[in-house]
């Protein structure tokens, strides 16, 4: 709901947004709010808010169906005018049905959206094939899109006698049994480096105070600075400048040993995937829209080299700024977060990355099953592969219908020969529209 790419800490009386997820641990919740009150309530309203005012977009079809109509009719009427001849005008509009466009455009985009199916990417609104060629510019939501979603340990300054290794392994084997947001990001460092963790003893975790424990003769304690420098001000001096992300404070025997700087960690593939996406797919701007920091977004956007950020946005602040940019350039936004939803609608494409809300996902004209950037190329690949294939069958479609109505029209084409050369033209068409269906060698470029 916040943005915020960590689980949060709660102790007794703190307040807890509805729809939060809860982590691991039993709460007892009291509610103060009607439902209709609530945060999530909140979003919602934003959402159908947006859906009403959801721009409406015209299909492919519709587009040349709305000039090849008339002028088919026009074309059969003059024929039938400057001929006097009733036949000349029914021998137009035989050759004259738009099968191409009514059955040829369709299968294309069927045969895309089974091709997606098969690469984990389900496609909610056929529109989303047809639009998302077309988007200059795209808006991301950082925290489980461009990230992981997981605080990664990235500094650690340990004072001395002390080494990193010796300190990272005493404080994973206290961290083992531990539920607190950071512990999985400190066990998992502890096991990218091959460290033996020990038993610990004398287990405590007073909230809001830290976590102590006994591991091979030596008293680890992680706490916070603030509550370090609370009990122990002497430590300043020795503590390293705080960090804009999350840290924790490592004691062992009662003295300051280390202090462990954490961020959320991003997507291995962004950096590649951000830059590709001018020369492959013409993209013009790239956003970063995010409720979380300002300095987190920062950070983030300098590694992978976006340089429009909008930091600590809320759901409705994010929908004014997806409109806008809408209103100047057709925009594809992605989101996995309920408070992405309302943006979802307003953008011209809307694409939620993963399955980790209903709400997220109905919002959303596709889904990308697997949560890597790989997915939404392939999606782009695709979109793209069928624009063309629909654009080859509509114009060929019609180019060769255009020809026959000329030939009817001038009377070289009669009505049974003009149904017959009709056909062989759908047949044309939907063959070349099936090729949407069948997999490319490559559908990703980065």
């Amino acid at each position: 709901l916040t943005g915020e790419p960590f689980l949060i800490q709660k102790t007794p009386g703190a307040r807890v947004f509805s729809g939060a997820v809860n982590g691991d641990s039993a709460l007892t919740i009291r509610a103060e709010r009607r439902a209709d009150d609530s945060r999530f309530a909140q979003i919602m309203r934003v959402m159908h808010e947006s859906q009403q005012r959801r721009p409406k977009l015209r299909r492919l079809a519709d587009q040349f169906g709305a000039l090849y109509t008339p002028l088919a009719v026009t074309v059969a009427m003059a024929a039938w005018a400057f001929s006097g001849d009733p036949v000349r005008f029914l021998a137009v509009m035989v050759i004259a049905t738009p099968c191409p466009l009514l059955i040829g455009v369709p299968v294309a985009i069927i045969g895309s959206i089974s091709l997606a199916a098969r690469r984990s990417i389900v496609i909610r609104d056929p529109l989303v094939l047809e639009r998302a060629p077309t988007c200059r510019t795209m808006i991301f939501d950082k925290t489980g899109t461009l990230t992981y979603g997981e605080p990664e340990l990235v500094e650690e300054v340990v004072a001395p006698p002390w080494d990193s290794d010796t300190v990272l392994a005493l404080v994973a084997s206290v961290e083992q049994y531990s539920k607190h947001p950071l512990a999985s990001a400190i066990r998992n460092a502890a096991r990218q480096r091959k460290l033996v963790t020990h038993e610990a003893g004398s287990i405590s975790e007073p909230p809001g105070q830290g976590l102590t424990g006994d591991v091979q003769g030596h008293r680890v304690r992680i706490t916070h600075r603030r509550v370090l420098l609370a009990q122990h001000p002497e430590v300043q001096p020795h503590l390293p400048p705080s960090s804009t992300g999350l840290e924790c404070v490592i004691l062992i025997d009662g003295r300051y040993a280390a202090t462990y700087q954490f961020r959320d960690r991003p997507r291995h593939e962004g950096a590649r995937f951000i830059d590709h996406l001018a020369p492959s797919h013409h993209v013009e701007r790239v956003i970063l829209l995010s409720g979380d920091r300002e300095s987190e977004v920062r950070y983030l956007a300098d590694i992978i080299g976006v340089r429009e950020i909008y930091a600590e946005k809320t759901p409705e602040e994010k929908v004014e700024i997806v409109r806008a940019e809408t209103a100047r350039a057709p925009t594809l936004f992605m989101g996995d977060g309920i408070n992405d939803a309302p943006a979802l609608l307003v953008a011209t494409v809307g694409v939620a990355f993963g399955q980790h809300s209903d709400v997220t996902s109905e919002a959303a004209g596709a889904v990308i099953m697997d949560t890597t950037l790989e997915k939404l190329d392939e999606l782009l690949h695709i979109s793209a592969r069928m624009r063309t294939i629909a654009l080859q069958t509509a114009i060929g479609g019609v180019g060769l219908s255009l020809a026959g109505m000329g030939l009817a029209a001038v009377g070289y084409l009669p009505p049974v020969s003009g149904a017959l050369a009709q056909e062989l033209i759908d047949v044309l068409a939907i063959v070349n529209s099936l090729r949407a269906a069948w997999p490319p060698r490559a559908l990703r470029d980065f």
